[in-house]
């Protein structure tokens, strides 16, 4: 399975949360789509709406294994997904900003 690091990361790459509204209430990822995997398959057409036609998606949760299921699920789809190992977790570690939905610093649930 396609995995990248935190810190391959770059601004304006495709991200998207899979974790669950509460989690992603307390804090995500600036410009990130969010699509809880409890709901990931009935929204699919949401993300295919939202995702770069020739880019990547990178599948992010709180520390990779949600995302794991879902990057398998799009790579199945012939879609092109990494999942983001370390999840929220390392993302915040390593200093990236997590923000609440008005902007405010967040944290990782």
């Amino acid at each position: 399975m396609p995995t990248v690091q935190v810190t391959d990361l770059k601004d304006g790459d495709f991200l998207l949360d899979v974790r669950e509204d509460d989690e992603w209430q307390a804090g995500h990822a600036e410009g990130a789509v969010h699509i809880p995997i409890s709901e990931f398959v009935a929204r699919y057409g949401e993300l295919t709406e939202a995702a770069p036609q020739d880019g990547r998606v990178h599948v992010i949760c709180r520390s990779g294994g949600r995302s794991a299921q879902v990057t398998m699920y799009l790579a199945q789809q012939g879609i092109d997904a990494a999942n983001v190992d370390g999840g929220m977790q390392l993302w915040a570690e390593t200093g990236r900003p997590v923000v609440t939905d008005d902007g405010r610093p967040g944290f990782v649930l």
